[in-house]
């Protein structure tokens, strides 16, 4: 990593974003404290997933390549989780042992790790901190304390990174909810003393940074779900995301008051609410039922909690509306509510489920006709409130694509913050001393999780695969004998370019191999590198001509 010459050696204080800035989801954050131009020790904040779109088809669960800071995992000294929602922990057991750094979390946080690593052979591996609610811890020159903020999940937290040269607030994901059905309201007390204290910058959620007002509170719900649910004639479904402990209990309020029980379908589901029960939440809840009661239950005391509200194919609520799951079944006269907003992207797979429960008879309710959701992030209201406690002199916009980010700054410059940096993964920003500035950038990039192995999103695997989806593939297979001349029928083998019986295309492919053979000059005829790729050019030549397809084409020789 070069830096300007003009630079010199005394210790600065730098943030840089490998996933999150520029996108939502796929969280890490880098502070880094010490003298340049690489002599930092470094704290990483969240290290998450995001997931796939169908754009890159097998690949499902994404994440930040950490190339840059594992190069100086030696002067790594540990990952602070905000939270435990999968952008900001889940590709902790993916990529931990690339790191090898301990890890600092509150108690929930903890149980929901705790369950990812046991699930991915290290539990026990991993050095795991727990540290309490509004806790606060040494790491090196990093100062921590743990700031309780409300989200959609228990336990969020903002942190305060006291270091010597200033004093950082990192929000990680929040809102400020007056009446939350889970956990404590967000410590305004405590981001104003650290305002009063003076913060240098602060490194902010600006995912509804173009919502005006307010985000809404959880207990707002209630009585919506509680009309729509004694409202049913039948079954009654509600997707939701897992991982909201306050929207489980809100359902099953509401389902408690219309005479109903609630069943979890989801293993994500089942998951939270164990680590939720673990950790004291829930405690007034009645049990939950399993799966299997949803067979037996008369569909008039029926409220199934389903995962899947994004349309994702293998979740509970679509393998429910295309008829395949083995406990749960939705007909004409039950309805389905989708409690959560849409996440941008899955917009085809969310109307596909939609349509698939309409098929058979189910009634579909959403946001946009009920008020059946609230979003854990800030609207542009409690983010001016947010400005007016922290006073920070420098803002650092996250959590948003570009177009947020840029909106973001323009908040927080009209709050009297005098400098603000809408800045991309791999900016690396110097926060002090002097003027807060981008002094370089840093590889980024994105790993896929392909089967049980990590590759490069933009690498050749998943290149080929895309090509081969869209272009179809061909394997030719080439027998040459002593004197390099074909021996036998050209054998051809396609997927996805033309029909199996196409003899006139078959034939013209074979006598396009034979005929670079023969042409080819003996030297380069005895080359198989030189061989295979004229012929994989000439070949792709005559798909490309008569189909206008670019196949991925392989050449096999077989010599005698």
């Amino acid at each position: 990593m070069s830096r300007p010459k003009t630079r010199h050696a005394a210790n600065e204080l730098a943030f840089v974003a490998l996933g999150g800035a520029g996108e939502i989801g796929m969280n890490l954050n880098l502070y880094g404290y010490g003298p340049p131009p690489d002599g930092h020790q470094w704290l990483m904040v969240d290290l998450g997933v995001t997931f796939g779109d169908g754009s890159a088809p097998g690949v499902e669960v994404i994440m930040p390549d950490p190339s840059f800071i594992a190069e100086r995992r030696g002067r790594l000294l540990g990952l602070v989780l905000t939270h435990a929602h999968e952008d900001h922990l889940g590709a902790v057991p993916h990529l931990w042992e690339r790191l090898g750094c301990p890890v600092y979390a509150t108690p929930f946080t903890v149980s929901i790790l705790t369950r990812k690593l046991r699930e991915a052979g290290l539990e026990g591996k991993v050095p795991i901190h727990v540290v309490p609610l509004g806790g606060r811890i040494e790491i090196g020159p990093f100062d921590v304390e743990f700031v309780t903020v409300t989200h959609s999940i228990p336990e969020p937290n903002a942190l305060a990174i006291r270091t010597p040269l200033g004093t950082i607030v990192h929000t990680g994901d929040w809102k400020f909810d007056p009446e939350p059905v889970v956990g404590p309201i967000s410590d305004e007390d405590a981001l104003r003393r650290l305002g009063d204290a003076g913060v240098l910058a602060i490194v902010c959620d600006s995912t509804n940074v173009f919502t005006p007002g307010v985000s809404g509170s959880e207990s707002d719900l209630k009585d919506t779900l509680t009309d729509l649910i004694g409202d049913a004639p039948g079954r009654v479904a509600v997707a939701c995301f897992a991982s909201n402990v306050a929207r489980l209990e809100t359902i099953a309020t509401a389902a408690l008051a219309c005479g109903r029980d609630v069943v979890l379908a989801g293993r994500s589901l089942r998951r939270i609410n164990d680590a939720a029960r673990e950790n004291g939440y829930l405690a007034d809840t009645r049990a939950f039922l399993d799966e299997d009661a949803a067979g037996w239950l008369p569909p008039e005391r029926s409220v199934i909690i389903c995962t899947g509200s994004q349309g994702e194919p293998r979740a509970a609520l679509a393998r429910i509306a295309a008829d395949e799951h083995p406990n749960v079944t939705l007909e004409e006269g039950d309805i389905a509510i989708f409690s959560s907003r849409v996440i941008p992207g899955n917009e085809v797979a969310i109307s596909k489920l939609q349509n698939n429960l309409v098929r058979r008879g189910v009634k579909v309710i959403t946001w946009s006709d009920h008020h059946v959701h609230v979003s854990g992030h800030p609207a542009r209201d409690e983010l001016a409130r947010m400005y007016q406690l922290v006073r920070p002199r420098i803002a650092i916009p996250v959590h948003g694509e570009l177009r947020h980010l840029r909106e973001h700054a323009e908040l927080a410059r009209a709050c009297q913050v005098p400098e603000a940096l809408a800045v991309e993964n791999g900016g690396f920003i110097r926060l002090a001393p002097g003027q807060a500035e981008v002094v370089n950038r840093v590889p980024v990039g994105r790993l896929a999780v392909d089967g049980n192995r990590l590759v490069r999103l933009d690498g050749a695997l998943v290149r080929n695969r895309n090509r081969a989806i869209y272009n179809g593939s061909a394997v030719i297979t080439v027998a040459l004998d002593a004197r390099g001349r074909v021996a036998g029928e050209v054998q051809i083998s396609t997927l996805g370019v033309m029909e199996a019986d196409d003899e006139s295309a078959l034939g013209v492919v074979r006598e396009t191999v034979e005929e670079i053979v023969a042409t080819t000059p003996s030297g380069r005829r005895n080359d198989d590198a030189a061989l295979k790729e004229a012929l994989r050019i000439a070949v792709r030549r005559v798909f490309r001509d008569r189909f206008d397809k670019r196949p991925v084409t392989s050449i096999h020789l077989v010599r005698a």
